[in-house]
């Protein structure tokens, strides 16, 4: 583990590869909607500066599938990381050859370039050794920040580390590993998970994981109609991969065995249509769905039940939304939740977008531990998986 992170390793006028996670969301006029990914990154991006680096920045963004597109430059990037970090970032239109190697070469101590989309490429998805070689050109020192990214064997992540000197990981990176780590192989007594989200096959291998790890498992959103429909209810139109019955009655059985608390809703906010000012009927414990109508949200007693577990939680991680919470008739429950986890006393660890953005929009996102950046490789890492990102680093 010797010299893995940034700050053990010297770069006082060394040129210094960054790989970030500048993959923003971009709106119709090609404005940054979103910059928490670009402010993410500005520790590591500080501390090179501050300790007198040359910062060579890449990232991708989108997917431009090997070929220059316009609708995905990083330029925008640019001009607000210039704004974020207080100074010039100086932007090259080309990721390597001549043009990219002299603006490296001008670079004096403190100064930060930032490189086109990497995907402009095929070579970066394809974890081209000879890309690789190319983005290492002259390069110093090797530091991953981006997580996000780290679950793709891609050039700039993994092929990449075989052709510097020195390969390390940035503040960012190193904090998605400490907490991450925390939930998935050392958790404390008491731990929580809370699931939601659209499908429980997107979610199997996580829970097969957490099921040796946790304590207790909430579950909403779509996916709970999976487990629900699986124990006899009758859940109308509700969302249902019929396809994962068993495997939610195995999980079941499994948690039960364990002496796991394995919590489904107990009642639910149902609608025929997911429009802002339908009329709502509120499932009571103990009934049905009715045909025509789908469960869009946890109701009042589960959110209680959610309450209570959350409340006597040491750690609790939370991916994926409770209801349909971009619509306010159902984001009741998920807001509910957000709230309860900001004013816990626990460490608590949001993975997942649409997480992110239900805190975001329960205005609490300050109050949470941890907010991972990465939600596909935050998945990946708690369910028990190696990062091919992470591990190019350990074996550089």
């Amino acid at each position: 583990m010797a010299k893995k992170f940034i700050e053990d390793v010297p770069v006082k006028e060394r040129l210094v590869f960054l790989r970030n996670d500048f993959n923003v969301p971009l709106g119709e006029r090609r404005e940054i909607s979103d910059d928490s990914r670009i402010r993410a990154a500005l520790p590591t991006l500080r501390f090179l500066v501050e300790h007198g680096a040359r910062v060579v920045c890449s990232s991708h963004l989108g997917r431009p599938k090997g070929a220059a597109d316009p609708a995905c430059s990083l330029a925008p990037v640019s001009r607000r990381l210039a704004e974020l970090l207080g100074q010039e970032v100086r932007f090259c239109p080309e990721t390597v050859g001549a043009r990219a190697e002299e603006a490296k070469a001008g670079l004096q101590p403190g100064q930060v370039l930032l490189l086109e989309n990497l995907r402009f490429h095929a070579g970066e998805t394809k974890n081209d050794p000879a890309f690789a070689a190319e983005l290492a050109r002259n390069v110093d020192v090797y530091v991953d920040d981006a997580f996000g990214s780290c679950h793709r064997a891609h050039a700039s992540i993994d092929a990449i580390t075989r052709c510097v000197p020195l390969a390390v990981a940035g503040f960012l990176l190193k904090k998605e590993i400490d907490f991450l780590s925390m939930a998935s192989e050392t958790p404390p007594d008491d731990y929580l998970v809370i699931l939601g989200g659209a499908k429980v096959g997107d979610k199997l291998p996580l829970l097969k994981h957490l099921l040796t790890k946790a304590d207790a498992i909430l579950i909403g959103g779509a996916m709970a109609y999976t487990f629900l429909m699986a124990e006899g209810m009758e859940v109308g139109a509700s969302r249902v991969e019929e396809e994962h019955l068993e495997l939610c009655r195995d999980l079941r059985r499994r948690a039960a065995e364990r002496g796991m608390r394995f919590i489904l809703p107990s009642d639910h906010i149902a609608a025929t249509k997911i429009e802002p000012n339908i009329t709502v009927r509120i499932i009571r414990p103990g009934e049905g769905i009715p045909g025509e109508m789908m469960g869009l949200d946890i109701g009042p007693e589960t959110v209680e039940t959610f309450r209570g577990e959350i409340a006597r939680a040491k750690l609790i991680f939370w991916n994926g939304p409770l209801g349909v919470f971009e619509v306010d008739t159902f984001a009741g429950g998920t807001m509910e939740v957000a709230a309860a986890l900001a004013a816990s006393q626990a460490t608590t660890i949001i993975g997942g977008g649409d997480s992110l953005a239900a805190v975001e929009k329960a205005g609490v996102t300050g109050r949470i531990s941890h907010v991972s950046t990465g939600g596909g490789a935050a998945l990946e890492f708690l369910a028990g998986n190696k990062l091919p990102g992470i591990e190019a680093l350990m074996e550089s």
